[in-house]
Formats: C-alpha cells, structure tokens, sequence
C-alpha cells in the first residue's frame, strides 16, 4: 500500500481550476522535489497535503486513511516566510510545540513536564546548529538561523511528512548550500516523507529523490481559466536522472 495516495484530484477555486487531475502514488521516505512555472498550483498542491485545503475532486490519502481536515501533527511544514514567535526565545518557540498539544488551555506547561519539553527541544536545536542560540529572540538571528529555527519548529512534534514551501529562496548562495546539507541529513536521520517546493531546478534535481513536474498543458485563451495545472513529468531521480535533465531543459526552453 502507497503511504501517500493522490487519485483524480481537482481543485478550483470559481470559474479559475488551479490543478486537475493528479495522480500519485508516494512511498514513505520519499524526498519529492515539486518544480515548474509559478502560478501553477505547487504551492496549492502542498496546501491540500497539509489539509489547509480540501480539494474540490478526488481524494488524498494517508496512510490508507483520509486527510485530517485540519493540519494536524503527522505533517509539518515550513515556509519561505519564517514562521516563528518574535516574542519568545529560540528555545520556547520550539518547546511551545510540546507544550500546546499536552497543555491546550493553558498553554504552558510546569515542573517536570516543562523540563522534559524544553530538554526535547534544546536536543533538536542542538541538531541543526541552534544550541549556541538557546537564549536569543528571532529577530537577533541571521536569515538562515531563522530558517534553521522553524525547521526545528517543525520537527518537533515528530511529524511523518515534512512540506517545504520555497524555504530557501530568500537566502544567499552559501548559507543555501549550507540548508540543503542540513536538510538531507534531517532526511536520512528520520525518515520523513518530504515535499519540497522550489523554484531553483538545480535544487530541485540535486536534492530530491523523485522530481514531480508541474505544468499547464491545456490553455484555452477565451476561457484563460478552464484549465489546471497537471503533472506533466514524473522522475525517480535515483534511476534515471538522465531524463531529469531532459525534463529540466524543456522547463527552461519554454
């Protein structure tokens, strides 16, 4: 059984249909890449995965199961914009995600509990580089110390799917390739099952291990918005990223 299926999905918003008919079957582990022109739904698309979004046709299974309608914490996800509390240090704003599951009115917890989530989430910022940084505030963090921040936000509740929106497009050349060594060495510790949008086909082809495609094949100029976007190529990179490259160079011809 696929750990993540996707049969006959649509989804439209009005007269405008953002992606139709998509069909994919992941195996858990996966590091899928998501490429292709912007406005063609990749970023929709990881939406619905997360269950911002329901999805006017088909359905997404995970796990044989149906979406949870909320996000919920099998999946986490980090965006281009960083998603972090600007008003608590780098060691809360991970903790924080213990602590609100365990502690839904309050919001905090105390004593031992309080501890253990704060030893928890010192040990993860220790993994991605953070533990000399325990005590600073988001705002006294360089850009790529903030995104290495909100990925530990999202590891943290142990998530079975990790969604990356463009993380890092807003980051320079040097601290990019620093966040991509990082990332695959989260991947391999913990198994996850990535998406990972980008807009960089080098990043796209270098570090996935599947390359998902997107493009608008059907363009009707009376009616701009009856068609969705498709996945028009499908590629496990590991055997055979000779036609990765085939399906990168018609990306960057059209």
């Amino acid at each position: 059984m696929s750990f993540i299926s996707v049969k006959n999905v649509w989804q439209q918003y009005g007269d405008q249909v953002v992606l139709e008919g998509l069909n994919l079957s992941i195996a858990e582990g996966e590091f899928c890449t998501l490429v292709g022109a912007s406005g063609c739904g990749k970023s929709t698309f990881l939406r619905l995965l997360l269950g911002q979004e329901v999805a006017s046709k088909g359905t997404i299974l995970l796990d044989g199961k149906a979406l949870a309608k909320e996000p919920d914490s099998t999946r986490g996800v980090v965006f281009q914009r960083y998603s972090v509390f600007p008003h608590l240090s780098v060691l809360d704003n991970v903790a924080l995600g213990l602590e609100l599951p365990r502690s839904a009115l309050l919001g905090r917890l105390f004593g031992a509990a309080k501890r253990d989530a704060r030893e928890q989430a010192a040990a993860l910022l220790h993994k991605v580089g953070l533990d000399h940084a325990l005590d600073k505030y988001p705002t006294q963090l360089s850009g790529g110390m903030q995104q290495r921040l909100a990925i530990a936000q999202a590891l943290i509740m142990k998530p079975r799917v990790l969604l990356l929106d463009e993380p890092f497009g807003a980051l320079d050349p040097g601290i990019r390739k620093d966040m991509h060594a990082l990332l695959l060495e989260l991947w391999r510790e913990t198994k996850l099952t990535v998406f990972m949008v980008t807009h960089d086909l080098s990043e796209g082809f270098n570090l996935g291990t599947r390359l998902l495609v997107f493009d608008k094949v059907r363009i009707d100029p009376h009616a701009p918005g009856a068609y969705g976007a498709r996945i028009t190529y499908d590629i496990p990179l590991n055997s055979d990223r000779r036609a990765a490259r085939v399906a990168l160079d018609s990306l960057k011809t059209a």
